[in-house]
C-alpha cells in the first residue's frame, strides 16, 4: 500500500539545527564583545579580505547536479535567484561577509513549493535581528525569533541556518581593537598641531616684542629658503615625532598581517610588507592555493547546507562553478585535453564542443 502514498514527505532537516560554537550559542558571554562588524570595516585590511573572500565566490555561479551521474542539470529558480527582490551575487556576497564575521548566516524562506514544501525563494537576515533559545543542554536551538518576533523553525517563515566557526569579532576582536587603536593614534598625531623645533636663547633674555618678531622673520625665512643663519647665542632644538618615529606606521604594517592572518588570506593581498614572499609558478598556481586555503572553507559551508534534503531534492546537490570560472585553465591547455580526450575516443565533437561553450555549428547560435 505504501509504494503508491503520493503523501508529501515531511522535511525536518532544518529544525532545531546544531550548536557547534560557543560564540554562535552565546556571542557576549564567552566571547566579550569588543568591535561591531561596522568598527571591523574601517580596518582596511579587514575590508581588502572580506571584499577578496566574498566578492570572489559571490561573482562565481551555482549548479545543480545528480549524486549518481554527477551530471549538471537544470537547477531550481533559487540556485539562479535565492531572493526575489535582489541579485544572487548579493545575496551570497552577505551570506560569506555574516560566516567571516559571525560565523553564522541566515536565510528566511519566502515561499516554499506546493508540492514537498522545500525553500522556492530565500532572503538573507542581518544576524543582529536574530535571536534564539536553546534546549537544557544548549546543543540545539529549539525557537528562532526575528526582531522579536518567534518564527517557524521549518517550512515557510523559518531561517536556513549556514555554519562555520566562530567568526573573526569573536576570536579576533582584540587583534581588530588593536589596529583600530593603532590607526587612531597616528590619525591623532598627524591631525593635533605641535611645534616643530624652538629658537633656544643663551644670551640675554629679550623683550616679547623682539621674540614676536624674530619667530615672524624665522617663518619667512624658512618660506624662501631652507638655509638659516644664527647667531651665536641663539640653537635650534627641533621637538615631536612623527607617526613612523613613534612606531605607528611598522604596527599598522604588523597588524595588517596579524588581520590577514586572522581571516585566513595571504598578506600579499593587503600589501603588508612582512611576508610578501610569492612562490606561485603562475596566476593558475595563485588561484588554486588561494581556493585552498582561504575560500574552500566558505564554499563547502554554503554547498554543503544547500544540499541538504529541505533545500535540495534526494539525490541532488549544490556546488559552485570553481572549476568553469575561478580556477578555469588557459585556453592553449584546454585545448590539449580536448585533442587527448577526443584521440582516445572518451568523448565526441559534440561533447567537446559543449565543453568550450561551443555549438554545433560553432556560430554561437
Amino acid at each position: 500500500m505504501g509504494l503508491f502514498d503520493r503523501k508529501p514527505k515531511v522535511i525536518e532537516a532544518q529544525e532545531a539545527p546544531r550548536v557547534m560554537s560557543d560564540s554562535y550559542l552565546s556571542f557576549g558571554t564567552y566571547y566579550p564583545i569588543l568591535v561591531t562588524r561596522q568598527q571591523a570595516l574601517q580596518v582596511p585590511s579587514i575590508k581588502r579580505c572580506r571584499d577578496l573572500i566574498c566578492g570572489t565566490i559571490a561573482s562565481i555561479p551555482l549548479e545543480y547536479y545528480k549524486k549518481s551521474t554527477g551530471e549538471k542539470i537544470s537547477a531550481p529558480r533559487w540556485v539562479e535567484q535565492p531572493s526575489k527582490s535582489q541579485p544572487r551575487f548579493e545575496t551570497i556576497y552577505f551570506t560569506l561577509d555574516s560566516l567571516l564575521m559571525y560565523g553564522v548566516a541566515y536565510w528566511q524562506i519566502t515561499e516554499t513549493y506546493l508540492e514537498d514544501g522545500r525553500m522556492a525563494n530565500a532572503e538573507w537576515v542581518a544576524n543582529s535581528r536574530v535571536t534564539f533559545v536553546t534546549d537544557s543542554t544548549n546543543s540545539y536551538v529549539t525557537q528562532y525569533f526575528l526582531d522579536g518576533q518567534p518564527l517557524n523553525m521549518s517550512g515557510l517563515g523559518s531561517l536556513i541556518t549556514f555554519q562555520k566557526d566562530e567568526g573573526i569579532l569573536a576570536i579576533g576582536g582584540n587583534t581588530i581593537k588593536a589596529a583600530l587603536d593603532a590607526q587612531n593614534a597616528a590619525s591623532v598625531a598627524l591631525a593635533t598641531p605641535s611645534p616643530s623645533g624652538y629658537l633656544k636663547n643663551t644670551g640675554a633674555d629679550l623683550p616679547p616684542a623682539e621674540v614676536q618678531g624674530l619667530l615672524a622673520a624665522w617663518k619667512s625665512a624658512r618660506q624662501n629658503r631652507s638655509t638659516a643663519y644664527l647667531t651665536s647665542t641663539l640653537n635650534y632644538e627641533t621637538v615631536g615625532f612623527s607617526p613612523k618615529d613613534m612606531g605607528y606606521t611598522d604596527a599598522i604594517q604588523n597588524l595588517a598581517t596579524e588581520c590577514a592572518r586572522l581571516c585566513s588570506v595571504d598578506p600579499y593581498y593587503v600589501s603588508a610588507s612582512m611576508n610578501t614572499t610569492m612562490t606561485y609558478a603562475n596566476v593558475q598556481d595563485e588561484r588554486k592555493q588561494m581556493v585552498a586555503f582561504t575560500l574552500q572553507p566558505y564554499v563547502s559551508a554554503v554547498e554543503a547546507r544547500l544540499s541538504m534534503d529541505d533545500i535540495s531534492t534526494a539525490g541532488h546537490y549544490v556546488k559552485f562553478a570553481l572549476d568553469d570560472t575561478f580556477l578555469r585553465t588557459e585556453p592553449m591547455e584546454r585545448l590539449m585535453v580536448l585533442e587527448k580526450m577526443l584521440s582516445l575516443g572518451l568523448i565526441t565533437t559534440e561533447q567537446a564542443m559543449q565543453m568550450e561553450d561551443l555549438s554545433p555549428n560553432g556560430n554561437g547560435s
